[in-house]
């Protein structure tokens, strides 16, 4: 069967907060030049929103610069911040950190608490206004390259390909969709974008990226705390990993629960669903849910490098832009507002770079995305805590130090930049498991019960689309090395171990990467999926 192909000026692949926030820039700035351009949104999500892990708090300094009246608009605030602290949690009891003695990056009040879901379908809106094609349920599969190694678009994944690799009666081969410029906004470790930068060097430059994981609940309970917003620090973390948790109260008693680590911790083992489960034990967290019923699950991986981290973003034909970028503020646990900036510089560079030329826009006119950053409150903003996540590499209080000082200085550290590693060279070989969990099902749950509440489903009939590349290599050195830890990095039990063979329960899978990023050999390839995915929905 013939495959068909697409010509369009600019393709972006991925309608996130970033994505649909560059094509919006793009699209405006090519109103007000009175030219005309074709641009067209992919999301591999068989609906937009589908795969924005709902329930966030947002810095809406990029959206007011884009739609100063988002407020009378409809943009999706279902509270602004009344009320924030830092809570440091120990074994047993709590120190509340409020008003002046809360440190910087936890205050938030008159912040916006939204849902990304809803958000990002009010973008989809704004974009199909103007004239933008917003198509969900196509996910691009591979790179399309020209012979001299510039990006020219990418072919999307094909349909009815059955799981033994045979061709099905309903087979639809992919599409090709060719652009003069090709936008990556696929979120964290994007399957195309960590190509990408792999074939380009684009890390070449910078310090590894590191990453953190979210897991993830929305709860029903008996009280309303709309409008607040409280962090959590401490207990049940040891002082090897960087982490902590997230509540925020949102209308009709529900809150957005949730606790996120970082990955370089050195366990290769480290079961992240589980402690965010036992986290929920402390009594604070324990009588703030009960009676309450969890209503929607999720987990997510987030990039912490920071600015020091983040690759070029720009070549020929190609641009990134937010999470694949690297835009996000670990200090802050906010990206958002980040990824936003992150398109509307990148639509500023691209309109130029997309007039100089009629064929596709060069790496050369395309580089002016960098100046641009550079001259951004973006970049102030992570240029001050551009040393901050480093110090957290070398243990909690090592780490604290470095926060403290990075506050007072703006960054700035005695020699420079700080280095670091990458998390997977951090693990240290022979580390036990810790104690199984046990759930009650009432506060806590297992992987599977928060997977259903994820509304996650895959046609079973398919390629599995987690590839492990060489089994030997699990069944081997890793039974021996480390136990086996895909069964305890997932937090959506997609990978179990029976008589020593590995399974894999690709219908489980959220998206969030973990895998991708834990496995100490990088032997797990997440690749895109025919369809299918979890179904996250607003509040």
């Amino acid at each position: 069967m013939e495959r068909e192909s697409l010509e369009v000026d600019v393709l972006v692949v991925g309608a996130g907060p970033a994505g649909l926030s560059f094509a919006l820039q793009l699209a405006k700035l090519a109103e007000e030049k009175s030219e005309e351009l074709a641009i067209l949104v992919l999301d591999k999500a068989e609906e937009i929103g589908h795969h924005s892990l709902s329930g966030a708090v947002l810095d809406p300094r990029a959206v007011l610069e884009m739609y100063p009246h988002a407020e009378t608009e409809g943009f999706p605030i279902h509270s602004k911040v009344t009320e924030d602290a830092l809570l440091w949690l120990s074994r047993g009891g709590k120190k509340t950190f409020k008003g002046a003695f809360c440190p910087p990056q936890f205050k938030n009040h008159g912040k916006w608490i939204t849902s990304i879901n809803d958000m990002v379908k009010w973008l989809e809106q704004k974009a199909e206004a103007a004239g933008i094609e917003v198509y969900p349920g196509f996910a691009g599969s591979e790179i399309l390259y020209g012979d001299g190694g510039e990006v020219l678009g990418v072919r999307t994944v094909d349909q009815g390909i059955g799981k033994d690799g045979q061709q099905q009666a309903n087979f639809q081969p992919g599409m090709d969709i060719q652009a003069r410029l090709t936008v990556f906004a696929e979120g964290t470790r994007g399957s195309l974008s960590k190509q990408l930068i792999k074939d380009k060097q684009l890390d070449r430059d910078s310090n590894p990226q590191i990453w953190g994981v979210g897991v993830k609940e929305i709860w029903e309970v008996e009280h309303s705390l709309e409008g607040h917003v409280y962090h959590t620090g401490g207990w049940p973390l040891d002082k090897s990993i960087y982490g902590g948790g997230w509540i925020y109260g949102m209308p009709n008693n529900r809150l957005s629960v949730g606790f996120v680590m970082g990955m370089d911790h050195g366990n290769a083992s480290f079961d992240y669903h589980a402690k965010m489960q036992e986290w929920k034990t402390h009594p604070f967290m324990r009588e703030l849910l009960k009676g309450g019923k969890m209503v929607r699950f999720g987990a997510k991986t987030v990039p912490e490098g920071g600015l020091y981290s983040m690759p070029r973003s720009w070549g020929d034909g190609f641009l990134m832009v937010g999470d694949s970028a690297g835009y996000m503020n670990a200090a802050r646990l906010k990206g958002l507002h980040l990824a936003m900036k992150s398109g509307v510089l990148a639509a500023e560079a691209a309109i130029g770079a997309l007039a100089a030329t009629e064929g596709n826009a060069s790496g050369v006119n395309l580089s002016q995305v960098d100046s641009l950053f550079q001259n951004s409150w973006a970049h102030e903003e992570l240029h001050k805590v551009r040393n901050f996540r480093q110090g957290f590499q070398k243990g909690f209080m090592s780490g604290t130090i470095g926060a403290g000082l990075v506050t007072l200085t703006g960054g700035k550290l005695p020699g420079g930049r700080k280095p670091m590693k990458a998390d997977h060279e951090l693990y240290v070989k022979g580390r036990t498991h810790d104690p199984k969990p046990t759930f009650d099902n009432e506060l806590t749950f297992d992987k599977l019960t928060d997977v259903y509440h994820s509304g996650s489903v895959h046609e079973e009939d398919q390629p599995c689309h987690l590839v492990v590349g060489d089994t030997s290599i699990c069944t081997d050195r890793c039974t021996q090395e480390y136990g086996n830890p895909c069964q305890h990095f997932c937090p959506a039990a997609v990978y179990e171990w029976e008589e020593d063979a590995l399974m894999i329960n690709a219908s489980n899978c959220v998206h969030c990467k973990t895998c991708d990023i834990a496995d100490p050999y990088e032997n797990i390839n997440w690749v895109v999926p025919a369809g299918g995915g979890p179904v996250y929905t607003g509040m």
